[in-house]
């Protein structure tokens, strides 16, 4: 269903213009730039379900001693323009802990997590990340102030293709609802646990087992 609806989307556009003898070129310019939001949405779902599919196949295959600060600081390279984009600061309260396993799956986390956070705060806010640890576990905190989630949705956000049908949905309709599912599994993978609370926006806690 999720690839068959953007590609229908497509080819209806394409043969509908197509038999348009009378197609200006500022409607061929409207309608490429709708086909072009549709491959945009296409290569998210590919991407997303590659993510997905690597975790179920290379689980605990090649984990080693990681530093989640190396982790933090490369996933706040990749994150920094879309923050930038929406003038959100992302403040920073990090403690180094070591973990057993995949330096690439646990950056891709906190990515995910960034991402989610920055996507539905409001522009010019904050949203921060802290890592500290336990007795036995590292812990990880991705807390925003944006809308946050509905009650009745709570249960289903780590769902594969869930999206909810509240404002966070119409915020960004290009989602497919995998970014939260990957975030659980390479979570479980590692033998940890991933939790939300919503109050005055939204929080995710990811406990990882300590070395």
């Amino acid at each position: 269903h999720e690839l068959r609806t953007p590609l229908t989307s497509l080819r209806s556009e394409l043969e509908v213009a197509l038999r348009d003898k009378k197609l200006t070129i500022p409607e061929a310019k409207k309608l490429l730039e709708s086909n072009l939001e549709e491959v945009v949405n296409l290569q998210s779902l590919s991407d997303g379900l590659l993510s997905l599919a690597k975790q179920q196949s290379t689980a605990q295959k090649s984990f080693i001693e990681v530093s989640l600060l190396d982790c933090v600081e490369e996933a706040l390279k990749k994150i920094a323009p879309m923050a930038e984009k929406k003038h959100i600061s992302i403040v920073q309260k990090t403690e180094d802990s070591e973990v057993h396993g995949d330096k690439h799956a646990l950056t891709e986390l906190l990515i995910i997590l960034l991402d989610n956070a920055i996507k539905y705060s409001p522009s010019k806010s904050s949203v921060t990340l802290r890592v500290t640890k336990t007795a036995k576990w590292a812990v990880i905190e991705v807390r925003d102030h944006g809308i946050g989630i509905n009650k009745a949705d709570m249960p289903h956000i780590f769902d594969s293709f869930y999206r909810a049908d509240t404002a966070r949905t119409h915020i960004d309709s290009s989602g497919y609802g995998l970014g939260l599912s990957i975030a659980k599994k390479i979570v479980e993978d590692h033998g940890g646990s991933i939790t939300a609370r919503s109050k005055n926006g939204t929080t995710f806690t990811v406990k990882l087992p300590l070395n």
